[in-house]
């Protein structure tokens, strides 16, 4: 037993006990399809909900309401004999197969860590401080209510510098969640933003987005990433690549060759990492702090824990650095990884995960999306209906797809975004 002699009551199984971390994509979909194995399946997340993060600037943005991309992971396991605990994973416990959590210690027989990732601040505390994520619920309704506070502010500063500042947006990081995010912004500016502050000269405000590598969207194609930033130029973003932040106060922004920008909403959206579990060993870590797997996913230097998804690594001849951190390859490593323990309770030899690439997409705004797939690349308007279509479809649940189609319905039709509530927690003494 470890210090912590608390118990997280599951009842006893009657078979093997197999412990899942996490109700992302991974997870959510291995315990699924591990539900009439009869093994014990646990299920522990922090929150109780799963969350499609890919449309999470959306929420930022005044777009959608957070409950239209969550859904109640005690919903989804409904009619199954999944056990759920919504607790915090402390530490894990190779030597005795047992985990900790913040309501209790739990052992296993098999354990899945598909703990997904957080925001890499690459070790500059000032910008970690000071500027704004986006990988949670609180996150991006934090951003929406930051933006629309500093709209008001504006209006009650008497000089053209003070208004620019608290008007003007800059996002670091020109991946796929920095490029729709300056697009969602940008569109704002376009059709909404001048409607709800006539008094505002949007000449005032500048959308900036910062990539410090050569280009936009470095995991998919150069026609992509020229195309992305020719959309978002036109819509008046201005891009710049080659270009690494050095520090943010809360006000200035500084970058190389002594340069300043006066800006009070900076958004971080320039790389993720793991979290670090104690009790797994140094040596299983790699870049990014990635637990390091074998093609069967097994943890390295351990038979019966697994990593899948954003915070696993491994390594294939196409991959050599690892695979890209995207929801396709947890969905596909939680399918295999099922597969698998079905054949070691039979003795069957294991199979080797081998990602296939289902391609990727990107959009900028309206009409405005890139498109690299397997049978082809796409731009524009195809481009943008592609990614209309499988972001709707990998939805969780009926009501929160119509609830989506309905919002973007209705945003498409009155180039309007009705959800621009500024709602703030007011502390109790």
């Amino acid at each position: 037993m470890s210090v912590n002699t608390k118990i997280l009551y599951i009842p006893e199984p009657e078979t093997k006990r197999i412990v899942i971390v996490g109700g992302g994509f991974g997870g959510l979909k291995l315990a699924l399809k591990l539900r009439k194995l009869k093994y014990q399946i646990v299920l522990i997340d922090r929150n109780n909900y799963h969350l499609f993060q890919p449309l999470l600037y959306q929420v930022a943005m005044s777009g959608l309401e957070p409950s239209a991309i969550s859904f109640p992971l005690r919903k989804v396991l409904q009619n199954t004999h999944i056990h759920f605990r919504m607790t915090q994973l402390e530490a894990v416990h190779p030597d005795i197969n047992e985990i900790s959590t913040d309501i209790g210690v739990l052992s296993y027989d098999f354990l899945i860590l598909a703990t997904g990732a957080k925001t890499n601040f690459f070790g500059n505390e000032a910008i970690e401080k000071n500027s704004l994520q986006m990988k949670s619920a609180p996150d991006a309704l934090f951003i929406r209510n930051r933006i629309l506070r500093n709209f008001e502010k504006a209006l009650n500063k008497a000089t053209k510098e003070d208004i620019s500042t608290y008007l003007n947006v800059a996002i670091i990081g020109g991946g796929p969640t920095g490029v729709e995010l300056a697009g969602a912004v940008a569109e704002m500016k376009k059709y909404v933003l001048p409607k709800d502050y006539p008094e505002l000269d949007m000449n005032n405000m500048k959308i900036m987005l910062f990539e410090a590598s050569p280009r936009l969207l470095a995991g998919m194609s150069q026609e992509a990433s020229i195309t992305a930033r020719k959309y978002l130029e036109e819509l008046g973003v201005e891009v710049r690549t080659g270009t690494a932040v050095l520090n943010y106060d809360d006000r200035v922004l500084s970058l190389p060759n002594n340069e300043s920008i006066n800006v009070k909403n900076v958004i971080w959206a320039a790389g993720i990492t793991s979290e670090r579990i104690e009790g797994i060993p140094d040596q299983s870590y790699g870049r990014n702090n990635r637990l390091v797997v074998n093609r069967f996913n097994q943890v390295e230097g351990h038979q019966n824990i697994f990593a899948i998804g954003d915070n696993s690594l491994m390594t294939e001849e196409t991959y050599p650095n690892g695979h890209p951190q995207v929801a396709q390859v947890a969905l596909q490593q939680a399918s295999l990884l099922s597969g698998n323990i079905r054949r070691m309770a039979k003795n069957k030899p294991l199979k080797h995960f081998h990602y296939h690439d289902k391609g990727s997409l990107a959009t900028v705004g309206r009409h405005l999306a890139v498109a690299d797939l397997p049978f082809g690349k796409f731009k524009g308007y195809i481009a943008w209906m592609l990614w209309s279509i499988v972001h709707l479809l990998s939805i969780i649940g009926v009501k929160n797809k119509l609830f989506i189609l309905l919002d973007w319905t209705w945003k498409y039709i009155t180039y309007d975004q009705a959800l621009r509530l500024l709602i703030r927690h007011k502390a109790r003494n």
